[in-house]
C-alpha cells in the first residue's frame, strides 16, 4: 500500500524543522570558487566527500582554474587523486572539462545547466549542485541520499532521481527550495541512514511514513515486536 501522501500543511512543518535547526546549511565539499566546486563534485561520484576533500587538499591550493588544471596535466591529477573511486575515469573527465571551459567559456563555469551538461563528465546531478552552491539558484540535486530519505519518508515517492527531483520541486515551498537538498543530503548521511534509521534522534519521525520505526537504544525485544505490530495495523 502506497503511504499517505504529504499535506502541504505538512510539508511546511517538515522543512520549517530543518530551517529551525539549520539555518544556512553547506556543502562538505570543500572548494575555492566554482571552477574547483565542479571539480570537486565530479570526483565525488560513487565518492565519500571526505576521500575527496583529502584528495583535493593536495590539489587546490594552486590548481583553482582550468587553465592551471591543463597545465597540471592528466598524469599528475591522476596520481592526485588515485584514493578515490574510479580515478582514472574521472582523471580524464576533469581534463576534458577543463579544455572546454577554457576554450568555449573563457575559462569560466557556465551559469546554466544545459551548459553545464554538455561538460564531459558532468550529468544533472552534478550540474544542479553548481548552480546551488556556486551560484546560489534553488535546485536540487537528488543523489543517494535524497533519493533514500524522499521515498522512505514518503515525501516525494519516485522511482528514479528525476521523478524524485521533479516531485520535491514540486512540492517544496519556494522558501525553502535553496536549502532543501542540503537538509536532506544530510538528513540521509547523518540520521536517515541506509542500514538503520537513527528514528529516534529525527525531529521528523512523526511526521515520516516509514514504518516500523526503529526503536530506541536498549528497547527490549517486546518492545520492539510492539512496534512492528503497530506498522502492520497501519499498512492494513
Amino acid at each position: 500500500m502506497m503511504p499517505r501522501p504529504f499535506k502541504p500543511s505538512e510539508v511546511e512543518q517538515f522543512f520549517s524543522r530543518f530551517a529551525a535547526a539549520n539555518p544556512n546549511p553547506r556543502s562538505e565539499l570543500e572548494y575555492k570558487n566554482p571552477y574547483t566546486l565542479l571539480v570537486a563534485v565530479v570526483l565525488s561520484a560513487q565518492a565519500t566527500d571526505k576521500g575527496v576533500n583529502k584528495a583535493t587538499a593536495r590539489i587546490f591550493p594552486k590548481i583553482d582554474s582550468a587553465e592551471k588544471m591543463l597545465g597540471f596535466g592528466e598524469d599528475n591529477l591522476r596520481e592526485a587523486i588515485r584514493t578515490i573511486g574510479l580515478y582514472r575515469n574521472k582523471a580524464k573527465n576533469v581534463i576534458a572539462l577543463s579544455k572546454v571551459l577554457a576554450e568555449k567559456h573563457s575559462g569560466e563555469v557556465p551559469k546554466d545547466r544545459e551548459q553545464l551538461e554538455q561538460l564531459p563528465g558532468v550529468g544533472r546531478k552534478t550540474a544542479n549542485v553548481v548552480l546551488n552552491v556556486a551560484f546560489g539558484l534553488p535546485t536540487i540535486a537528488v543523489d543517494t541520499h535524497i533519493f533514500r530519505v524522499a521515498n522512505r519518508t514518503g515525501l516525494a515517492p519516485g522511482k528514479t532521481p528525476r521523478e524524485v527531483e521533479d516531485a520535491l520541486e514540486k512540492i517544496v515551498p519556494d522558501k525553502f527550495k535553496l536549502h532543501a537538498h542540503h537538509w536532506l543530503i544530510l538528513h540521509g548521511r547523518y540520521v536517515c541512514i541506509a542500514r538503520k534509521p537513527n528514528c529516534p534522534s529525527c525531529f521528523v519521525a512523526d511526521l515520516c511514513r516509514y514504518q516500523p520505526k526503529t526503536p530506541p537504544a536498549g528497547a527490549d525485544a517486546d518492545s520492539e515486536r510492539k512496534l512492528i505490530r503497530a506498522a502492520r495495523r497501519v499498512r492494513s
